[in-house]
């Protein structure tokens, strides 16, 4: 099955669903309409109780390499004041979307991943980079600072002091600085990133979606709560998943030495 906007496409496999930034002319680069797009497709997967995880990619070579830096030229010359009012109305919540989905989302970076593009892909889960992608923040090269909240996850991904490099001099980086960094877990061909994001994706549709909606909200918080207040929370949400129905069948499961098939619920 597939849904298509001109620049947004959203396609099914099986649980999971695909979401396409679809630019490949302009490396994904974003503009308005695309942003709107990007922002719908994301909301509606993710109240979708029949996708049960989602990958974002890039069509074409590249990933996304931010903001379509025509049509901001464009803003600023109608309207300075108004220009940046797309971080609230866009960017932000296109992130929110990503970062607080009930599900997994895996961003397969096809290829180069510059300025929001990189804010993205660490908003999601998990991340599948090719061999052949380019990473960076690029903010400082245009006068500008962190959106798509690379303040926040550019931090918790390489620590502040790595942060401040990226950001403050602005330099690429390497799909296996990101490794060593501990910003993804995978490498592959270029040609075989959405093939193995689609194989990681398709494991977790198959697996306990509330648990890992759950544990995205704990993990999320991890660094703002004091220890008292995270086991709380802990304990909370183990209370919440107690009752779930895929919580039941995985003990059954488990007590007869069978393999648990979770349904989501």
């Amino acid at each position: 099955m597939s849904a298509a906007t001109d620049v947004v496409t959203v396609d099914r496999d099986g649980a999971v669903a695909i979401v396409t930034i679809n630019r490949p002319d302009r490396h994904n680069a974003l503009d308005t309409a695309t942003k709107i797009a990007l922002r719908e497709a994301l909301d509606r997967v993710g109240e979708d109780d029949d996708v049960r995880a989602v990958v974002l990619t890039g069509a074409g070579a590249s990933f996304c390499v931010g903001q379509d830096l025509g049509e901001h030229a464009a803003a600023l010359e109608a309207d300075a004041s108004t220009a940046f009012d797309t971080v609230d109305e866009h960017y932000s919540p296109i992130v929110m979307a990503l970062a607080t989905m009930p599900k997994p989302v895996i961003a397969a970076v096809n290829g180069a991943c510059v300025g929001a593009g990189l804010g993205f892909a660490l908003a999601c889960d998990l991340r599948v980079l090719s061999s052949a992608a380019t990473l960076g923040t690029a903010f400082s090269a245009i006068g500008l600072t962190c959106d798509s909240g690379l303040s926040s996850t550019l931090v918790r991904a390489v620590g502040e002091s790595r942060a401040r490099e990226l950001v403050l001099l602005g330099r690429p980086f390497s799909p296996e600085d990101a490794v060593r960094w501990g910003v993804a877990g995978q490498v592959c061909d270029p040609d075989e990133v959405l093939s193995s994001a689609l194989a990681t994706a398709g494991r977790l549709a198959a697996g306990p979606t509330a648990a890992f909606a759950e544990s995205k909200q704990l993990l999320a918080r991890a660094g703002d709560l004091p220890l008292a207040e995270a086991l709380a929370a802990e304990s909370r949400a183990q209370a919440r998943l107690g009752l779930s129905a895929d919580h039941a069948a995985a003990v059954r499961s488990f007590l007869a030495k069978e393999k648990p098939q979770f349904v989501g619920r």
